[in-house]
């Protein structure tokens, strides 16, 4: 293609971004602006297909920097994935097509939802993990089913939060060849030039990670090319430093930190069309020749899948694509699960089940950060990943998580990453986005309580549950013996669009009596029940056999008691009114108790008896004790 067409073609993405955010009155042009003559190099590199947006083996794009949506609408639109004219115009308005960033599931052809900064670039890492893993299950030496590329665009301000050091550290031990980051390297961020918060050489800090680091001019298309060309064929994950001007075209705001977040102005936007060769007078301006350029991606990508769709049913290939659809396969009726008939911890008893899964489920794999004994996570016998199934993220809780969520919507992968629940602090953003996009990540958060015992309060999580129980669409379960956390994995397993949970204890708890009505897969259930009780006693995890105990000694005075257990408030809550009023009597006295700071009990309880502070350093014994988790204060309370 002519560097002629090239041009016309980059100027269109430019003006639809510059006219998306005039017509908002919102948004952030010069990002787009500055990438258009990538965008276009780019196009022709890349292998997806529009007609089918959840094609296997299409290249993934992540655009780290989720704000240049005038960017990625404009490609989306020009690709032809369904994006009108009227979508583009409607950008960041209430229901539309295009909202400010970019949301998986909402608009299509949208890999991942990024926008918070550096979690494009871990979701990136993630899609190349997810696509090792399945190539070393299903690729043979001679014949290959998962060959494609990972490639991601970022900003100076991706490479300045800590995830990206994070990521880009696994991409590089782990050799991550088919990865290929694009650094807008335009040297602006809001408050005006990076020189006023940062000097380090980024060649110098990606190549000590064991990348490749090419560079070249982001406004040539031949040095664009060259550098693509070149990435593709590395051994290594590739950087290209594309050295940009931002909002280029733009006329005087040109290399200005003033057009970062806001729209240019009719004017200066007239003007730089008519220095183009656009009408000035003309919005959202696309010429024939350029959409037909552009949507030649339509043909290309469905040819693409049609010729690898023909790969798998030859000779070389059969015995892979079976692998193939055996991990696409999750067929949980094939679990065997444990079962358990003594007191344990229910790190170890999670781990138990969790090795069952994998046994039966093969695309089932994950890790922890660097904990995976303590968390109790290993999956025996599984191998080490890409090969096999337990991956070692070291300390990076954080980019682990958002690693996992690319993972995770790969395609038929079950992942899962683990931590102690205090470190949960560390992946909080992931979690969010989780939720936020329904992701079906596994997160293993052990060690749950002032039960930590003798590390002290900067291992004790106290506002942890609270925090994610508020959190919508996410599913925390803190189960109180080994049969509540089978349920637990039982549910979480068909929640397709959702993320969950599993907090669990380092101490022993206790096994517990069988459910008088409801089941832990409803979230809550009466765990033992007194006729005509004027009180309810409510926990989860190691609280509930303290309740059982209180339960007991209330009884021996002549009170009637219910115990209810709640292994799962967030899923609890969602039952229906009857099925609540069944569990919980509304006519009865009702105290929750919890070694955590426990507020949201209070739309079920009366009282709350919680942690009103941090933990301290000494065995787990003598803080329950010290912190009132006992049956004599919780009886005075009462009283």
């Amino acid at each position: 293609m002519s560097n002629v067409m090239r041009q016309k073609m980059a100027n269109t993405i430019r003006f639809l971004a510059a006219d998306m955010v005039q017509a908002a009155n919102s948004g952030h042009p010069g990002a787009p602006m500055g990438l258009a003559d990538i965008a276009v190099v780019l196009s022709e590199h890349l292998n997806h297909n529009p007609k089918n947006p959840s094609w296997l083996n299409r290249d993934r794009l992540v655009f780290s920097g989720g704000h240049a949506t005038g960017l990625i609408y404009a490609l989306y639109y020009l690709w032809g994935y369904g994006l009108e004219v009227e979508d583009l115009k409607n950008f960041r308005q209430l229901d539309s097509k295009t909202p400010g960033h970019p949301e998986f599931g909402h608009t299509a052809g949208i890999e991942i939802t990024t926008g918070p900064l550096g979690q494009g670039i871990a979701n990136a890492v993630g899609f190349s993990m997810a696509s090792k893993f399945v190539g070393a299950q299903v690729n043979s030496e001679t014949a290959e089913l998962i060959d494609h590329n990972v490639y991601c665009l970022c900003g100076d301000g991706d490479l300045e939060e800590g995830i990206s050091y994070e990521a880009c550290s696994i991409a590089g031990h782990n050799k991550l060849d088919n990865l290929i980051l694009i650094y807008d390297s335009n040297r602006i961020t809001i408050e005006g030039s990076t020189d006023l918060s940062i000097s380090e050489n980024i060649r110098m800090r990606f190549e000590s990670q064991a990348w490749d680091v090419l560079e070249c001019d982001g406004h040539d298309f031949d040095a664009i090319d060259a550098a693509l060309t070149t990435a593709k064929t590395n051994k290594k994950p590739t950087l290209i430093i594309a050295n940009t001007v931002i909002a280029k075209g733009a006329g005087k705001l040109e290399g200005s930190h003033h057009a970062h977040g806001a729209p240019l102005g009719a004017e200066i936007i007239a003007e730089a069309k008519l220095a183009c060769g656009f009408d000035a007078n003309k919005s959202f301006q696309v010429d024939e020749d350029v959409m037909i350029r552009f949507r030649c991606a339509i043909e290309k990508g469905d040819f693409l899948e049609r010729e690898w769709i023909h790969r798998q049913k030859t000779v070389p290939l059969m015995e892979q694509n079976e692998a193939l659809i055996a991990l696409e396969n999750h067929d949980f009726s094939r679990i065997e699960y444990p079962t358990f008939d003594k007191a344990d911890a229910t790190r170890n008893t999670n781990g138990k089940i969790m090795n069952a899964i994998a046994r039966a489920v093969p695309s089932f794999l994950g890790g922890s950060a660097d904990l995976s004994p303590s968390n109790k996570t290993n999956l025996e016998n599984m191998g080490v990943y890409p090969k096999g199934r337990n991956i070692y993220f070291g300390i990076r809780e954080h980019a682990m998580a958002s690693i996992t969520n690319a993972i995770a919507l790969y395609g038929p992968l079950l992942p899962f990453s683990a931590t102690f629940f205090v470190f949960s602090d560390y992946l909080k953003p992931a979690a969010r986005i989780a939720a936020l996009t329904g992701i079906q990540q596994f997160f293993i958060w052990t060690h749950d309580s002032i039960g930590v015992g003798e590390d002290g309060p900067t291992h004790q999580p106290i506002e942890h549950l609270s925090q994610f129980r508020s959190l919508p669409n996410f599913y925390v379960w803190r189960p109180a013996d080994g049969a509540e956390n089978v349920e637990a994995w039982k549910t979480a397993l068909t929640m397709r669009k959702s993320p969950s949970a599993f907090v669990c204890s380092r101490q022993n708890l206790a096994l517990l009596p069988h459910a008088k009505k409801g089941s832990a897969s409803q979230g809550g259930y009466l765990l033992a029940s007194d006729e005509a009780a004027t009180i309810t006693l409510m926990a989860s995890g190691s609280e509930v056999e303290l309740a059982l105990k209180v339960k007991e000694a209330l009884s021996a005075k002549g009170e009637k008691v219910n115990v209810v257990s709640v292994p799962c408030y967030d899923l609890f809550i969602e039952q229906e009114e009857s099925y609540i009023d069944s569990i919980i009597k509304p006519e009865t006295k009702k105290v929750a108790i919890e070694a955590a700071r426990g507020l949201e009990w209070y739309k079920l309880a009366d009282r709350v008896i919680g942690m009103d502070s941090f933990g301290a350093s000494a065995p787990a014994e003598e803080l329950f004790d010290k912190f009132g988790f006992t049956v004599e204060n919780i009886l005075q309370k009462i009283k």
